[in-house]
């Protein structure tokens, strides 16, 4: 019996993992083509869902059961506050290496580049800034 209750639980584990790769993935290539190939985001594929907007998927395409919607989204609210537990210390360091790379950019370019650098760096953080403001805070 305790044999099979560890079985469950790391396979549990497995899946919470694989999801969270798939989600972090999904993340990933969407940063990837935002911010550094440029490409526009597909108005077809949300890479990003609120909490909301997955729950609603979940339970349209599964069928759930307000039982487990409840449960699930509790889930989904634990996982949330760990993983911003687990980044949110490093927004400082992020936020220097982005402006040491920053600063490593500028010193190549020309002072009228530097102007257009600038306005391409205001816009990019106002964005960073809008999409900031979407997420839900815990």
């Amino acid at each position: 019996m305790r044999g099979t209750k560890a079985r469950l639980e790391a396979a549990a584990l497995f899946l919470v993992v694989f999801l969270l790769g798939v989600t972090f993935g999904a993340l990933g290539d969407h940063i990837w083509s935002q911010r550094v190939s440029g490409e526009p985001k597909s108005a077809a594929i949300n890479t990003n869902p609120t909490r909301s907007e997955v729950m609603q998927d979940l339970t349209e395409r599964l069928e759930l059961t307000p039982e487990q919607q409840k449960q699930i989204g509790t889930a989904i609210d634990e996982t949330r506050v760990k993983w911003q537990a687990l980044y949110s210390p490093l927004d400082g360091q992020r936020e220097a290496i982005r402006q040491e790379g920053r600063a490593k950019i500028r010193a190549t370019l020309t002072p009228a580049q530097q102007v257009k650098f600038d306005e391409f760096l205001k816009r990019l953080d106002e964005q960073r800034r809008k999409e900031a403001e979407k997420q839900p805070a815990h």
